[in-house]
């Protein structure tokens, strides 16, 4: 598995306002997850005696993902979703992940980019961080 060229966040923005669901979308919502170079351990618990990183190996399921956002378009207003994933073994400042979320108003594209991007990063990768 080799990592792959990400997309074109301008390129996903235009089919997105092209999409047939574009008239009910007042806003578009995207995240760009790269790898860094503090520890997950540092950053989420506060440990304090974690090495640097140096890069990550990243899979994913990609039946998980289609399922989660499946889901994440139940919620209120959500009309637009696009997820990309690289896979392989990634260095610091590559990207791990795009999402794009569209929908009716702020607070529902909030709350399904956290959403989706949560269980995603939960439910669906395997990060191993290289030290």
């Amino acid at each position: 598995m080799r990592k792959l060229t990400p997309p074109s966040m301008d390129a996903w923005l235009l089919e997105a306002k092209r999409h047939e669901s574009a008239p009910k979308i007042g806003m578009y919502l995207t995240h760009n997850g790269v790898v860094r170079q503090s520890a997950r351990a540092k950053v989420r618990l506060g440990a304090e005696d974690t090495k640097p990183v140096t890069g990550m190996y990243f899979a994913y399921d990609r039946e998980k993902v289609d399922a989660v956002i499946v889901d994440a378009y139940k919620m209120d207003g959500i009309y637009y979703i696009k997820v990309w994933l690289n896979e392989g073994e990634l260095s610091l400042g590559d990207d791990i992940m795009y999402v794009l979320v569209g929908g009716d108003i702020r607070p529902h594209v909030v709350d399904a980019l956290q959403y989706l991007v949560g269980r995603i990063k939960s439910e669906c990768v395997t990060e191993t961080e290289i030290n």
